[in-house]
C-alpha cells in the first residue's frame, strides 16, 4: 500500500500545491473562537465553568487546582517516570541557561554612554494541551525557561479531563518548575481567560504554548488587541530528507511519530537521488511504514496524517536543500547516512523551526529530553519565528546616559535632524539644554 504521495523533480510553479499544510475543517473557525473570547471577557469565571462542562465534559466547582492535588500527584506516576522526567528537566535546564544573554555596554563617543538592561516578562501565561495526550513535556519546555529567566509570575492552563482532574504527571512536571499557579481551563477559553482576566485568573503579560486549531486562532485574536503570544503554533509537522544509504526503518519511524499527533498533522520526505534510485527507496520505506503500523497505536490520526503526507525525489542536495527552505519545517530531519552531505545540508537550512542531524537523532529526542526546546513554529512560520527559548522570556531595555559635553557633541546632528523632519519640539528638547538658540 502507498501513504505517501510521489513527486519527481517538482517544478517550482508546483511548489505551493505540493508543500500545502493539511488542514482540517476550519469554516466559520473565526467567529467561533471570537464568541468564545468575547464571553469570557464579558463573563469571566461563569463562562470558564460553563465552557468545562460543554466542551470537556467537566463539572467544575472551583478552577484552580489545589495545592493537596499537586502534592497528592508525586505519589501517583511511576518511579521510572520521575527519573526520566529528571533527566529531561536537567538537561533543558542546562541548554536554556546557556541561553542567557549579557547585558551591552558601549561608549560610542565621549559622554554617550548606550547599555541594554535584561529583565524578565513579569506575568507569563502557560498553556499546557490535553486533547488525545497528556502533554506534560510541554510543562518542562514552557516551564523551565520561564524558571532560568526568572519570571516572577507563572500561571499554566490545561485542560481538565470528564471527573474534573488533570493528568498527575503535568501536575508533578510543573512542581518541578516550580510552578503553583495552575487552572483547569482549556481551549480558546484559557488564552482569554490569560488575555483578559477573569475573577480567578488574573491576565498576564505574554502566552505561550501549542494547541489545535481553536487555540492558534485564539492566541492570533489576542495578539492582536492585548497580549502579546510566543507565537502562531499550530499542527506538528516533520520533514526528513533522506538518501537511500539511509535506514528505511529510521526515515519510516520518523515520519509516523510525528503523524500521530493529530488528524491535521503532516509528515514530509525528500530523498536526494535520482529517480530510479529514489523510488526504490520510497518502496523500502512504505513497506517500513506497513511493517511498523501493524504494530501501533492511533491509526485514526496516522493514517489521516499520511493521507496528506507527500514524498520528494530530487538528484541535485541543493535542490532537495531549497524544498526544505520553502516548506520551513517545524522538525527538519537530516539523515543521509553521510557526515559530509548532512553538513553541507544544514549549511544551506535557512528556515527550520529545529534541525536534527544524523540518523540517531530522531525528532522524539528534541520532543522530550535532549535539551532543546519543543516549542516551535509550524505552518511555514519558521520563515520568521524561532522557537521557543529563554530569550523568549526576556525583555532587553536600551539606557543611555548623556553627559553635557556628550550633549553638547551630539547637538549638531541631532538639530540638523530634528529642522529637516521639520519637528520644532524635538530641536527645543536640545537647544533648551544647551543655552537656547544655535
Amino acid at each position: 500500500m502507498a501513504y505517501l504521495a510521489r513527486f519527481y523533480d517538482p517544478q517550482d510553479e508546483e511548489l505551493p500545491n505540493l508543500l500545502a499544510r493539511n488542514t482540517i475543517n476550519s469554516e466559520g473557525l473565526t467567529e467561533r473562537v471570537s464568541a468564545i473570547l468575547a464571553a469570557v471577557k464579558e463573563e469571566g469565571d461563569a463562562a470558564l465553568l460553563r465552557f468545562a462542562k460543554q466542551f470537556d465534559k467537566a463539572s467544575l466547582s472551583e478552577l484552580r487546582v489545589r495545592e493537596t492535588e499537586i502534592l497528592e500527584a508525586k505519589g501517583k506516576i511511576s518511579d521510572d517516570l520521575k527519573r526520566a522526567l529528571a533527566v529531561a528537566y536537567n538537561n533543558i535546564f542546562s541548554f536554556h541557561t546557556e541561553q542567557l544573554p549579557q547585558a551591552e555596554k558601549l561608549s560610542v563617543r565621549p559622554g554617550v554612554e548606550l547599555s541594554r538592561k535584561i529583565v524578565p516578562i513579569q506575568r507569563v501565561g502557560l498553556y499546557i494541551p490535553g486533547g488525545t495526550a497528556p502533554l506534560f513535556s510541554t510543562t518542562l519546555m514552557l516551564a523551565i525557561p520561564a524558571q532560568v529567566a526568572h519570571c516572577p509570575s507563572v500561571v499554566l492552563c490545561t485542560p481538565p479531563d470528564k471527573d474534573g482532574n488533570i493528568h498527575p504527571a503535568i501536575l508533578y512536571a510543573a512542581s518541578l518548575c516550580g510552578v503553583k499557579e495552575i487552572y483547569k481551563v482549556g481551549g480558546a477559553q484559557a488564552i482569554g481567560a490569560m488575555a483578559y482576566g477573569t475573577q480567578s485568573i488574573k491576565a498576564v503579560d505574554k502566552i505561550f504554548g501549542p494547541g489545535n486549531q481553536y487555540v492558534t486562532e485564539a492566541k492570533i485574536q489576542v495578539s492582536s488587541s492585548c497580549c502579546a503570544i510566543d507565537m502562531p503554533a499550530g499542527p506538528s509537522e516533520v520533514m526528513v530528507i533522506a538518501s537511500p544509504a539511509s535506514n528505511p526503518d529510521y526515515v519510516a519511524s520518523d515520519l509516523l511519530s510525528q503523524a500521530e499527533h493529530g488528524r491535521d498533522s503532516q509528515a514530509m520526505l525528500v530523498v536526494c537521488a535520482g529517480e530510479k534510485e529514489g523510488f526504490a527507496f520510497l518502496d523500502k520505506v512504505e513497506q517500513a511504514i506497513e511493517r511498523q503500523l501493524a504494530v501501533l497505536g492511533r491509526h485514526e490520526y496516522l493514517l489521516a496524517s499520511l493521507h496528506s503526507s507527500r514524498a520528494f525525489v530530487h538528484p541535485d542536495p541543493r535542490r532537495c536543500a531549497a524544498l526544505a527552505n520553502a516548506y520551513a519545517a517545524e522538525h527538519l530531519i537530516i539523515n543521509m547516512e553521510d557526515e559530509p552531505a548532512e553538513k553541507q545540508l544544514l549549511d544551506w537550512i535557512v528556515n527550520a523551526g529545529s534541525i536534527f542531524l544524523g540518523p540517531y537523532s530522531c525528532e522524539s529526542a528534541g520532543d522530550y529530553a535532549s535539551g532543546t526546546n519543543h516549542t516551535l513554529p509550524t505552518n511555514g512560520w519558521a520563515r520568521s519565528y524561532s522557537g521557543v527559548s529563554t530569550d523568549s522570556y526576556l525583555k532587553k531595555i536600551t539606557v543611555q546616559k548623556l553627559s553635557k559635553d556628550g550633549l553638547e557633541d551630539l547637538a549638531p546632528t541631532l538639530l540638523t535632524m530634528s529642522e529637516a523632519e521639520k519637528l520644532t519640539a524635538h530641536r527645543n528638547a536640545v537647544a533648551i539644554r544647551l543655552g537656547g538658540e544655535r
